[in-house]
């Protein structure tokens, strides 16, 4: 992990989460996600306040002083809201450099390559989270989530999650025969809003 890259999955990542918000219509925007305190429109809010975070980061600045939702963004803009916000994160994370420099997250100082390793696993998990709430409109990239699955695998541990302020609940079981998308949003302790 120490040597990895993580860019070239975070542009994954972000290239399918703006193909999934490209799909969301405006009556689904009030709709139920697998994170109980958030609808459609407040997921998008942190999707794309999440991602302004990290292009922060990556350009040097405190993690901590971005909040992780965005205001004001009109029910036609969070493909350009996102869009333009993972631009950023393009371009603040270009320097090599970046990758070995120390960052500051919502979990403490890492080196740059772990807190961006870390917001692949973010955004692949939300990415889950909005295509169950949009009815799984498109086919999700495997290899992020195996990606994402070893992340939190390492970063959280099935214990301790008890503390209400974190934002991953307790791991659930995932149903028989789960593909990696829904092991992973069992580890994060989400439950499949599409029953198949």
């Amino acid at each position: 992990m120490n040597a990895m890259d993580p860019r070239p999955l975070y542009t994954r990542a972000a290239e399918q989460i703006a193909s999934l918000i490209g799909t969301v219509r405006p009556e689904q925007l009030a709709g139920a996600t697998p994170c109980a305190e958030f609808d459609v429109r407040v997921l998008l809010s942190h999707i794309v306040g999440g991602t302004r975070r990290i292009a922060v980061i990556g350009a040097g600045g405190d993690g901590l002083a971005v909040r992780p939702f965005v205001d004001g963004v009109p029910d036609d803009g969070w493909s350009a809201a996102y869009d333009e916000a993972a631009a950023e994160v393009a371009r603040a994370w270009a320097d090599d450099a970046r990758l070995e420099a120390s960052v500051r997250v919502p979990w403490g100082e890492a080196p740059g390559r772990i807190a961006l390793a870390g917001y692949v696993m973010e955004a692949v998990t939300h990415t889950w989270d909005l295509s169950e709430a949009l009815g799984r409109p498109l086919e999700l990239d495997p290899e992020l989530a195996e990606f994402a699955l070893a992340i939190a695998g390492r970063v959280l541990p099935d214990e301790g999650r008890e503390d209400p302020e974190l934002p991953f609940g307790a791991v659930v079981p995932a149903p028989g025969g789960a593909d990696v998308y829904e092991r992973l949003a069992a580890w994060t302790g989400r439950r499949p809003l599409v029953t198949v």
